[in-house]
């Protein structure tokens, strides 16, 4: 079905029903509504229903099915594939439904299935708390812990996922659900790596940490000294304790205050260091770094949740993005890494970073459909850029970057950092093994394959 085909009757039958915003073609408001963070994801729903309430997603389904309409289902819009719209169809907008709720006594929070990282890191920041959650503060929580959830905390507090207590859905014929480990235990089992396959998560409950204290350490040397940084930054991070995680990055040095003229705007290699701790409980770790000759050097305590903000990927550009999860990262995995940065488009907000994993996400509960826990390292590709005509050859570095690794891939990667896959490698995301138990839950919950938009698991 095209916009052109749901007329004001088709609109005005949704909205009798419906207590938020029914936004069509040719509303004010339409282009803003449809704009997500991948520049390159330009799609024209026939309506957007923006949400007030679970009953208005519940309407907002309901109507989509009635008449056919492709189903997409919108939190952050971060996702890198575009998911969050659909081309002609209807896209169930939760952005409004990002209430956070903390009962600091239980450590719990609840969660509207709208809100962003950012919501969520406030609100528990005020009460000293926190849960692994993303590397930026404009991530959806859905699309992030449906997904699995990786984040600078993973190595502390596990995966987003992990700290998942309940959820909340409307399914694709307009059933209220609720799972959790005695509650549709199932279903609660897929919700951990399943994506969006089962239905719109209206809330998420999830089990939260201290985190009285937290740090940062930022360093910077021009690109050309990257693979004995990397060297140096594996030793270390392999030696270091959980409260340890950050990232080693390659990427064009931005034109903020503490960075030196000359190398504004440089081809640049960094190592950002994120502690659950204070600065000075951080610096044997950034230490073993120290002696390279770096240009910038940042060690300080910091909020947890400004950390998030600090970082934020800036909008409008294009995106393809990459991963591989790795068994280690020995030298000539190091010389790979390092070889595949050189071919990334510079100047442009893309990197290629090395993470470190382990600690409480290998620990984690290995039944999840998460296999990729079980790797020590990850590299990123992150590609972003701003001209269409490096099209082509920004995602072709993105992908040959990942593909570079793969003598000591664990055969698995997160979903979530995936511009695309074909069938075998979104099963392998989320384990082989797993397959036929997902299609499975996604039979019971959505046998039409409404919910078809993501990283897709067919149902049985």
């Amino acid at each position: 079905m095209t916009a052109e085909l749901l007329d004001d009757r088709a609109l005005d039958a949704l909205r009798s029903r419906f207590s938020g915003e029914v936004i069509a073609p040719g509303s004010p408001a339409y282009d803003e509504a449809r704009v997500v963070f991948n520049a390159m994801v330009d799609k024209r729903p026939a309506v957007i229903a923006r949400c007030a309430t679970v009953d208005d997603a519940a309407a907002a389904v309901a109507f989509g099915t009635e008449r056919g309409l492709e189903i997409a289902v919108r939190c952050g819009g971060h996702g890198v594939t575009g998911a969050a719209l659909s081309e002609g169809g209807l896209v169930v907008d939760l952005r409004r439904l990002n209430a956070v709720e903390i009962d600091p006594v239980a450590r719990v929070a609840r969660v509207g299935g709208g809100a962003v990282m950012g919501d969520l890191d406030r609100a528990c920041q005020a009460h000293g708390l926190a849960v692994t959650g993303g590397r930026v503060s404009t991530t959806g929580v859905g699309g992030l812990v449906l997904g699995g959830g990786s984040g600078w905390l993973e190595r502390k507090f596990g995966l987003m996922c992990d700290n998942l207590l309940a959820a909340e859905l409307v399914t694709a014929d307009g059933r209220r659900v609720r799972a959790s480990e005695h509650e549709n235990p199932e279903l609660f089992w897929a919700l951990h790596g399943g994506g969006g396959n089962f239905g719109v998560v209206t809330a998420f409950v999830f089990g939260l940490h201290p985190l009285p204290e937290f740090s940062m350490a930022l360093l910077m040397w021009p690109a050309e000294g990257g693979l004995e940084l990397a060297r140096a930054y594996r030793d270390a991070m392999d030696a270091a304790p959980d409260e340890a995680g950050g990232a080693m990055i390659f990427f064009t040095a931005p034109p903020e205050p503490f960075v030196p003229d000359h190398l504004v705007g440089q081809f640049a290699a960094g190592v950002l260091v994120t502690y659950a701790g204070t600065a000075e409980q951080a610096r044997p770790w950034v230490a073993p770094m120290l002696g390279y000759g770096h240009q910038v050097e940042v060690v300080q305590d910091v909020p947890y949740a400004d950390l998030q903000c600090m970082i934020d990927d800036p909008p409008g550009f294009r995106n393809y993005w990459s991963a591989a999860y790795l068994t280690g990262v020995p030298d000539p995995a190091l010389e790979k890494f390092c070889e595949a940065a050189r071919e990334m488009v510079v100047p442009s907000p893309s990197q290629h970073a090395l993470f470190p994993m382990g600690g409480a996400v290998a620990l984690g509960p290995a039944e999840y459909p998460v296999p990729w826990r079980s790797a020590p390292w990850a590299v990123h590709p992150f590609g972003m850029w701003e001209d269409p005509a490096d099209d082509a050859r920004a995602c072709d570095w993105a992908h040959r970057a990942a593909a570079d690794m793969a003598p000591w891939s664990v055969g698995a990667s997160y979903l979530n950092f995936m511009s695309e896959e074909d069938d075998e490698v979104a099963t392998a995301g989320r384990g082989t093994a797993n397959a036929a138990r997902l299609a499975a839950v996604k039979a019971e919950y959505d046998p039409d394959n409404v919910f078809h938009l993501n990283h897709n698991i067919r149902p049985a």
